[in-house]
């Protein structure tokens, strides 16, 4: 695919304004899953040696083309694993993303090749470095509602996941406290 710098201009500031981001230098790196079984209790599924948690995604203006959503993923296993592609019937289409600051410009990339889940280790997506993109909404992210998403694990294979909907700067998961409200993330 071409890239235009308007265009990867243009997608950078949308993103910005629906992540609510405070961009970071620091990357990161993820991936890992099965046949998940969710466990209700503390909305993680756990597929094989891997258990995603933390899963949640902001909220979206009416017509946003983009959405950012958000995962933890431990590897308590003994061998890698990778994070190779997601999907969701919300978008159409679902990137892994990384976000770092280059001589102060804020630099948004796709992870083509996916992320490493470490053995033994956990991956963190969050606001301000990987993350889950949704491009080609098709309908806005509610607070309140989920979003599901499969993700494709390259040795755990695919796993679908729900991600809470919180606030549109929401920095955790609705119901983590303060955090996943409608106004968390904001500078008073």
């Amino acid at each position: 695919m071409r890239s235009h710098p308007f265009a990867a201009a243009a997608l950078a500031v949308a993103m910005s304004a629906s992540l609510g981001v405070a961009p970071s230098s620091a990357d990161s790196m993820a991936g890992m899953s099965m046949a998940a079984q969710p466990n209700t209790q503390s909305k993680s599924w756990t597929v094989g040696d891997l258990t995603i948690s933390g899963a949640y995604a902001r909220a979206t203006l009416p017509n946003a083309p983009v959405g950012g959503g958000f995962i933890a993923i431990t590897n308590k296993g003994a061998a890698d694993d990778t994070l190779v592609s997601a999907t969701s019937p919300m978008a159409g289409l679902v990137q892994i993303h990384t976000m770092s600051m280059a001589n102060g410009v804020m630099q948004m990339r796709e992870l083509p090749q996916g992320v490493p889940v470490p053995a033994g280790k956990t991956v963190t997506f969050s606001p301000n470095g990987l993350h889950l993109m949704f491009m080609q909404l098709k309908g806005a992210f509610v607070q309140g509602k989920s979003v599901p998403v499969t993700l494709n694990f390259a040795k755990a294979g695919p796993v679908t996941v729900d991600l809470d909907v919180g606030g549109i700067a929401a920095s955790a998961p609705p119901g983590a406290g303060a955090a996943g409200g409608a106004m968390s993330g904001m500078k008073m």
